[in-house]
């Protein structure tokens, strides 16, 4: 379908409005995050955008507000129900400060007679859009580095347009030079570059808050060893909920980690937020890949001692260079996916979790049934070990892991708090180790709710996302159920230390989930990853190396078949297919 031609569209717009109909046409101006028109009003106006940018939201009883795309400077806003003579079926809202001229629906028909080609262009960007919203909302091309800090921030954040550049895209920085710009420049400099970067300094109050009402998404750039000032400059939703606002704190290279953070996110209440070292390139090129749509998100599945195929697919992602700026995961693909999203080595990685699973065992301390089979002090125990007291905030990349939270009902993600806490909960098994209270809040096994939790990291990450999912394997040995081992010899064999039978039954019960929840969750994922680790149990701590080898190989696979790097995978499937992403499994 050919896309409208805009020059032949506006420039009849332009006679209309500012021609034969110029004094019956109106100007005025609307703020960021003003609307223009809601939902169910009367569609009696033709409206044309001279300057800014404005979303158009769906709204419907008991869902969430749905963002489905953008009306440009030079484009009109509200054609579809003012021709058709219906009231408006969704909602437009100012993205940026933008300049409006409204026409009454008589005066567009009297003025339309005498612009024969107006109709037919109006028709095409009737179509165009309607594809275009089918396909997704477009994604956000302007930010916003707003500083929290006295040292300038002017050099990072052109280290992050560089980064951009790097990765074959366009891209502007502008500061506080511009603030007397007309809004005509500004819409010039964000047709002509793909990635424009508004930067504010600690010492520039009103342009910073400029740049919150003109971007898309705000950081704000603080340092970890200051407390965040005041009234610091915050981007929200436009009525749907959206926390536009992340937060990055950059810290000195002598610091080894991270520290303070919790206190940036009560003071700055982000979505999200990035640690960074200053001067470091890596960093810079992450903080570039989050702002094009690049960054590697990726998502560890639970499914018991099967879930060591996690280590073997973490190792070939390292080994074939794929970043990973995401991690999250359920019950121990969580546990897994803490190491490498705390920096641990893949020899660290296989080392900590050898020593906390293989070398140990970890359901060996076997209680009365009273609330569960065992009492879970040795698992408290390894964790404490291998975590120690970090709190999730400052993990050097962003990480989560879920709960499922039997008092509400619903799933409970962690991102704050002591990670060895939220590991502790996000494994607790039902029936197999007792839960865990948080604030009230009675948590066990996330995998009870979500074993495979890729919807969570697309409300984090607008890139590609990797998912291991264990959840289609073996995991219970029917002979064992079949034939159970008498008393003494089950205690005799040692096999008790792995628990009874019945921990099995209770495991995989615990990470089933409907054939309809499971691929609405492998369907979120861009490279889905199905190792088979045998026939190993879902309780089998001892048996390592082979589901380590078989998560190495079904990743290795899946990345030999991709047509682009991973990083890539989302912006080349939408050339290929006009805005659709393209799903690559492996087993």
């Amino acid at each position: 379908m050919a896309k409208p031609r805009p020059d032949t569209l506006e420039r009849a717009l332009a006679r209309i409005f500012e021609g034969r109909m110029i004094d019956r046409a109106s100007w005025f101006a609307l703020t960021g995050g003003e609307p223009l028109f809601l939902a169910g009003e009367p569609a009696d106006t033709l409206y044309l955008v001279r300057s800014g940018r404005l979303g158009v939201f769906r709204v419907e009883d008991a869902q969430p507000v749905q963002f489905l795309g953008v009306v440009r400077a030079g484009e009109p806003v509200g054609e579809m129900a003012m021709l058709a003579g219906t009231p408006h079926t969704a909602s437009v809202v100012a993205l940026r400060d933008s300049e409006i001229l409204a026409l009454p629906r008589d005066a567009f028909f009297e003025a339309a007679r005498s612009e024969p080609d107006l109709m037919v262009e109006l028709s095409r960007l009737m179509i165009h859009r309607a594809r275009e919203r089918t396909a997704g909302a477009a994604e956000p091309s302007v930010f916003g580095f707003v500083s929290a800090r006295p040292r300038p921030i002017r050099a990072f954040v052109e280290r992050i347009a560089a980064a951009i550049q790097a990765l074959g895209f366009s891209c502007k920085v502008i500061d506080q030079s511009a603030l007397t710009s007309a809004a005509e420049w500004f819409n010039r400099v964000e047709d002509d570059h793909d990635y424009v970067l508004y930067v504010a300094e600690l010492d520039q109050p009103a342009w910073a808050a400029l740049c919150a009402r003109q971007v898309d998404r705000l950081f704000v750039v603080g340092s970890g060893l200051l407390a965040p000032p005041r009234n610091l400059p915050h981007r929200t939703g436009f009525g749907d909920g959206r926390q536009l606002t992340d937060l990055i704190l950059l810290r000195d290279p002598r610091m080894t980690r991270p520290a303070n953070t919790r206190v940036w996110i009560d003071g700055v209440r982000p979505d999200r937020w990035f640690h960074c070292v200053e001067g470091v390139a890596s960093d810079a090129q992450r903080l570039a890949r989050v702002v094009t749509g690049t960054s590697v998100g990726l998502v560890l599945s639970g499914g018991g001692a099967r879930a060591y195929c996690h280590i073997g697919a973490v190792r070939a992602l390292h080994e074939a260079g794929v970043p990973l700026d995401f991690i999250g995961g359920a019950s121990m693909g969580a546990v897994v996916g803490a190491g490498p999203a705390l920096g641990w080595s893949d020899q660290e990685l296989d080392q900590k979790i050898r020593k906390a699973f293989v070398q140990s065992d970890p359901l060996s301390d076997l209680a009365f049934p009273l609330v569960a089979m065992t009492r879970a002090r040795k698992v408290a125990g390894l964790l404490e070990d291998a975590y120690g007291d970090i709190d999730m905030a400052d993990m050097p990349l962003p990480f989560f892991a879920v709960s499922s939270n039997l008092t509400s009902g619903k799933l409970e993600v962690h991102r704050t708090g002591l990670l060895r806490r939220a590991m502790r909960a996000s494994i607790a098994i039902p029936g197999v180790m007792p839960p865990v209270v948080m604030d009230g809040q009675v948590l066990v096994d996330g995998a009870v709710l979500r074993n495979f939790p890729t919807g969570v990291m697309r409300q984090l990450n607008s890139g590609p996302i990797v998912g291991v999912d264990m959840s289609q394997t073996r995991g219970v040995d029917p002979e064992t159920l079949q034939n159970p081992p008498s008393w003494w010899k089950w205690v005799l064999s040692g096999a008790w230390k792995r628990g009874p039978p019945i921990v099995s039954v209770l495991m995989r019960s615990a990470t089933l989930s409907t054939d309809a929840e499971m691929e609405q969750a492998r369907a979120q994922a861009d490279v889905l990853v199905l190792p088979d680790p045998g026939g190993a149990d879902i309780r089998d701590w001892k048996v390592y190396d082979q589901p380590v080898a078989a998560g190495y190989d079904a990743m290795r696979a899946a990345l030999a078949d991709l047509p682009c790097p991973v990083s890539d995978l989302r912006h080349c499937a939408k050339d290929a297919k006009g805005g659709s992403t393209t799903q690559t499994p492996a087993a």
